[in-house]
């Protein structure tokens, strides 16, 4: 009997979920409103630490808007790890500043803070360290790092909602932490983003940024203070994120139980280089194992139409972002950072959802490991 085929990645919307939408729909209040506030409150408790939440269309929008808001422009750089998806740099190219690129660790794919300080100029404004697959980054040394310089710190939590450093959430505390809701991320709204603060004059300032500059007065009137973005959310969004945020500590719990399960499936197999395993703060976003294409003599793409028409369906997170056109084009060279280098070129991202059984692991593991011998 053919197995259905799996994906890498589906998400987990439920009935109750639908016609909690319906039920927006039917309200006529679709643009930001009520869903929306009662989204952001929802995720402050959620967090805690007494923080401010605004949510808005992207994480992307959001990384940018904390970038402006954080007072990087023209001229500045920020420390951006080399792997992650193209937008942790994209955003710092579109404020006119210079991504500087810090290599990462083979195995946690995080920022190497050790390498932070060389990277560091009279220019360097801030730090964007990404929680990479969910795994929390070195905060310690980050905002260590940070005080010793005067600089800002964004982080990129795009992989990150659920996880904790320590015995505290991602986003409880920190400078500006940026999540997304993506609909391949942990949790969804369909397409969304929030930001965590500690700052309410910060907070004021996402309001209008996410809507077009724009300042109510106490009667309602408006009035424009800068040229600000179209990316407020919407109450449909929002309340398929309120219903998500519910199932979210579920959603990561299978998600660790699933990652779990592929350490056990590869346990004693040198085809692959496995993640760092992390501890339980990590939210497994992706996993995703290294596999040396150039000494098996075959091309990622050939693996990834094996895998399909195997039934399975492997991504790729991500090449590395110096080796992208656009950086290459200003100059800068993939080798500089080779530890991300060499992710981009390996990397291979397994399915992992909260859908997923034990026998999905299993068959995957069992199917690559096949057309890997």
């Amino acid at each position: 009997m053919t197995q259905p085929f799996l994906p890498f990645t589906r998400p987990s919307i439920d009935a109750d979920s639908i016609a909690a939408v319906a039920d927006v729909l039917r309200s006529g209040q679709l643009a930001s409103g009520p869903k929306v506030l009662a989204f952001e409150g929802a995720l402050a408790a959620y967090l805690g630490g007494n923080r401010q939440v605004r949510v808005m269309t992207s994480a992307t929008a959001g990384l940018e808007m904390a970038l402006e808001v954080a007072g990087i422009g023209p001229g500045d750089e920020v420390i951006v790890p080399a792997m992650s998806f193209a937008a942790s740099a994209n955003v710092v190219a579109r404020l006119r500043a210079k991504p500087v690129f810090v290599d990462i660790d083979l195995y946690s794919r995080n920022i190497n803070v050790n390498r932070i300080p060389a990277a560091l100029t009279a220019k360097t404004r801030a730090i964007m360290p990404v929680h990479f697959s969910g795994l929390p980054v070195d905060m310690d040394g980050i905002y260590d790092l940070a005080k010793e310089h005067g600089l800002r710190v964004i982080e990129d939590a795009a992989h990150a909602i659920g996880s904790r450093y320590g015995d505290k959430p991602i986003g409880s505390f920190g400078d500006l932490v940026v999540f997304s809701f993506h609909p391949n991320k942990n949790m969804t709204s369909i397409e969304g983003g929030a930001i965590s603060t500690s700052d309410a004059a910060a907070a004021a300032l996402f309001e209008q940024y996410r809507f077009h500059g724009i300042k109510r007065n106490a009667a309602g009137e408006i009035d424009v203070m800068f040229p600000g973005t179209k990316s407020n959310l919407t109450d449909v969004a929002a309340q398929i994120g309120i219903d998500q945020l519910r199932r979210l500590d579920g959603f990561n719990t299978r998600r660790r139980a699933l990652a779990e399960r592929y350490f056990e499936e590869f346990d004693c197999y040198s085809g692959v280089v496995l993640p760092a395993r992390g501890d339980t703060g990590h939210s497994w976003h992706m996993f995703q194992v290294l596999i040396d294409f150039r000494a098996r003599g075959m091309t990622r793409p050939a693996l990834q139409k094996i895998m399909h028409e195997r039934g399975i369906g492997i991504g790729v997170h991500y090449p590395s972002i110096p080796s992208l056109k656009y950086y290459q084009d200003l100059g800068y060279q993939d080798e500089d950072t080779p530890v991300a280098a060499r992710v981009g070129r390996e990397t291979v991202t397994l399915p992992l959802f909260p859908a997923m059984s034990d026998e999905d692991v299993a068959r995957v593991c069992r199917e690559l490991r096949e057309v890997l011998k």
